[in-house]
């Protein structure tokens, strides 16, 4: 079974938003998923909510929940009550206080820096999103490919060069006035694209037409988009603008 997984290709499945499928080798792998319900923020939804155009099915199978952040879009807590407790969680501290409090049964907190493994697959965390206790992005390392996650596009320096299968970054900045931005993925692409030379870049967070409404939703600025992001990727690398529920190849079978 090991030779199998060894040689198995490396896909990523997005949902919207944050949220992806991975599957490595044949581990499956959930990440930061919301599938079904509204997604608010206090004080209520007069301030920010956002909505699903549909609900998403739970995936078959689950091997790993990843979370990158304990922040309910990340951490959806409706989302969350559907997967079952047995499910093994690895995820920011903030994030995986929030599972346990769910009654998850086995739950790995990673600090920035910390690693672990499960079955073939090595995790390390990475310095991400100040929100404002810095939270993780991941490295993910496997017979199948190696990858490199973060949502609000924050890099950190400590992360050594080295060539990647694939990305999933914003390729957008996205900010409040005074504020300025909270997800830099127009500005993190270039170093992105320098230090780690990915074959496939996927661009998340701000896809898969989620309707957003609310106070906050009208203060918000956008900068850059997928267009532009595409129109500079060298040669090499490309850059897929995701649709929800397609399955996309990272690496090749070895």
């Amino acid at each position: 079974r090991v030779d199998l997984l060894a040689a198995a290709p490396m896909y990523a499945t997005y949902f919207g938003a944050n949220g992806w499928l991975l599957e490595l080798g044949g581990l499956r792998v959930l990440v930061d998923p919301w599938l079904t319900g509204p997604l608010r923020f206090p004080p209520g939804a007069w301030f920010f909510e956002g909505q699903l155009p549909a609900s998403q099915p739970v995936p078959e199978q689950l091997d790993l929940l990843l979370l990158t952040q304990g922040l309910d879009d990340h951490a959806h807590p409706e989302t969350l009550q559907l997967l079952p407790r047995s499910l093994p969680v690895v995820g920011s501290v903030s994030a995986a206080a929030k599972v346990r409090s769910l009654g998850f049964e086995t739950v790995t907190a990673l600090r920035p820096g910390e690693h672990c493994c499960h079955g073939e697959l090595q995790i390390t965390a990475t310095a991400g999103a100040p929100v404002p206790q810095v939270e993780n992005g991941y490295l993910l390392e496997h017979p199948a490919g190696s990858l490199y996650l973060e949502p609000h596009g924050y890099l950190s320096p400590d992360l050594p060069a080295r060539p990647l299968d694939a990305v999933i970054t914003p390729v957008v900045d996205l900010g409040l006035p005074v504020a300025g931005a909270f997800v830099r993925g127009q500005a993190v692409l270039p170093q992105l694209l320098e230090r780690f030379s990915p074959r496939t870049v996927l661009a998340s967070t701000a896809g898969g037409d989620v309707a957003f409404s609310g106070l906050l939703t009208r203060l918000l600025w956008m900068k850059g988009s997928t267009a532009s992001a595409a129109a500079a990727m060298p040669a090499g690398s490309q850059l897929i603008d995701p649709k929800v529920g397609e399955r996309y190849t990272l690496a090749a079978a070895a």
